[in-house]
């Protein structure tokens, strides 16, 4: 029904942005690498779509590239994944990258994700090994003490998105101070997330 979506932007989160389009605002959902590619606020954008429709509930999810989209769509087309576990998969890897987890065929990268187990993540990799050429082109942890953790408006909005993610909040703030002390205090909040999601 939808191939995309072109307008401006009204608004946009880690997760989700809302589109401007002839003064209709369409909420997206999207994964972190696309927000990473939104321009800023009333600049235009265009997303591609993935409409989905259940009983319950219809909603739309953006992406900035096909090779995004595809990943998205097969992902869905697992047993057990649904849309949000896939964005949340997403999130924490650039396309090649999550690619490469599936080549590589890394277990434990999968089994961070909220709800994942080793039983799953190993009918992913099965999958989608076998349709990896169909996608187009487009560290070990550390306990962090959160006692000290200073809340701004960016590590609050990287735990809000972790959360929207899946994850709680008591792991989601530790993720946050585990990037913050990685990356320094200067990068971004998609910086902060992409590592939280990485390094869970």
């Amino acid at each position: 029904m939808f191939e995309y979506i072109e307008g401006k932007i009204a608004k946009k989160e880690p997760t989700s942005a809302i589109i401007d389009v002839n003064g209709v605002g369409y909420q997206i959902h999207i994964p972190v690498t696309t927000y990473e590619s939104l321009p800023e606020i009333n600049e235009k954008a265009r997303l591609l779509i993935y409409f989905h429709v259940r009983e319950d509930t219809q909603k739309l999810y953006g992406f900035f590239t096909e090779e995004e989209r595809k990943l998205f769509i097969m992902l869905t087309g697992i047993s057990g994944i649904g849309p949000k576990t896939a964005i949340t998969m997403l999130s924490g890897a650039s396309p090649s990258e999550f690619k490469n987890r599936i080549i590589t065929q890394n277990v434990k990268a999968l089994t961070t994700i909220p709800g994942i187990g080793k039983k799953t993540a190993k009918r992913i990799i099965m999958e989608l090994n076998e349709k990896i050429d169909e996608i187009p082109e487009d560290a070990k942890e550390e306990f962090v003490s959160t006692s000290s953790f200073q809340t701004t408006s960016v590590n609050t909005t990287a735990i809000d998105a972790l959360m929207e993610l899946g994850y709680n909040q008591t792991k989601a703030k530790r993720a946050v101070s585990r990037a913050i002390n990685k990356l320094g205090k200067e990068a971004t909040v998609q910086d902060y997330i992409k590592y939280a999601l990485s390094n869970m």
